[in-house]
């Protein structure tokens, strides 16, 4: 009797020797109610989790004119105590119209039992920061000042930035970001107002 068994395209490659033979097991959650659980040191951030999305401006004195930018933001974890962070942005024409990718970021902040938060940020430009800070309740505030910054061979100068996050009576996250870099003092440089997506 001739097969009729319909064949099927292999979804992915088989796995080589030593290789996990299924997906990785332990996901992320952008929920507090989510699985995994929080880590009990992630209290005070709770409120974070989640995807943001909004619209801002920037400003430097080495750019040519002030820009308005689009930035969405989300925060995950996978049970232990800390966040895993995500950021990326992309300009606006005047009429809103989105003309390029522009600023991304990526890194974890580590909370700790006193409220200190311990922060790692990566942007593909060739900066690398460790900030740290502190959170504070009533209504969630982070703020994040520079310890180090490390810089690849071929990136700009790069010599402090201060970050708050802050989330608004209206549920709206608040976002100022100082930046000291190129010979300039520490100083304005973006601003955004973000709302949760999910």
């Amino acid at each position: 009797m001739p097969n009729t068994s319909p064949q099927f395209p292999t979804a992915q490659p088989t796995p080589s020797a030593g290789s996990p033979a299924r997906p990785y097991p332990y996901p992320e959650s952008q929920h507090p109610e989510g699985t995994p659980a929080p880590h009990p040191l992630l209290t005070p951030v709770l409120a974070l989790l989640g995807t943001w999305y909004g619209q801002g401006a920037g400003q430097y004195p080495t750019l040519d004119e002030d820009f308005t930018y689009a930035q969405e933001v989300t925060f995950s974890h996978d049970g232990r105590p800390f966040l895993h962070y995500d950021a990326r942005a992309y300009l606006l024409a005047p009429d809103g119209t989105p003309l390029r990718p522009s600023a991304r970021e990526s890194g974890w902040w580590r909370l700790q039992a006193d409220g200190r938060v311990e922060a790692l940020i990566t942007q593909p430009t060739g900066v690398a920061e460790i900030a740290v800070g502190a959170v504070t309740q009533a209504p969630t505030t982070v703020d994040l000042t520079t310890d180090e910054v490390a810089l690849t061979p071929t990136a700009k100068k790069v010599d402090a930035t201060r970050r708050r996050y802050a989330l608004a009576d209206d549920g709206a996250l608040t976002f100022t970001h100082d930046l000291a870099a190129v010979g300039q003092p520490l100083q304005h440089h973006l601003s955004a107002t973000l709302h949760r997506r999910s």
